[in-house]
């Protein structure tokens, strides 16, 4: 019985997010970089060094969700998979970071940092369409 509830709730969280991920209006989001290969190590890691391992990282996983190595960042956390290889614009990680997402999902939080730039968001949204390898 437990099981069938967590399964129900589950599915229902997925439900969700799908829909906040439909009602965003991705029109907004900034355009992938042009670059033709994207890196995890060189390109991506750097910015979320910088700007998201101090919540997601080894030491505090928020939403248990870690961001401070490849695997951990493509398990994603409590909210469900964060990254869709292949498409940034359904990814919530693009969504949240380009402040497209739900308000509380908005990352970095403004007390806790600056905003990603237009080009770092690029960069993350080339790494996810290029397969997010």
């Amino acid at each position: 019985m437990r099981t069938a509830l967590a399964v129900t709730g589950l599915v229902a969280l997925i439900g969700t997010l799908a829909a906040l991920v439909v009602q965003a209006d991705t029109s907004k989001l900034p355009p992938a970089s042009q670059r033709k290969h994207v890196t995890y190590a060189k390109d991506i890691k750097p910015i979320f060094d910088r700007h998201c391992v101090r919540c997601h990282g080894t030491d505090k996983q928020k939403g248990r969700f870690r961001l401070d190595s490849l695997e951990s960042a493509l398990k994603g956390g409590e909210d469900g998979v964060a990254i869709q290889p292949s498409d940034s614009a359904r990814s919530m990680l693009v969504l949240n970071v380009a402040y497209l997402g739900d308000r509380e999902m908005r990352m970095p939080p403004s007390d806790k940092g600056s905003q990603l730039t237009v080009e770092q968001i690029g960069l993350i949204r080339a790494w996810i369409d290029q397969g997010a390898k």
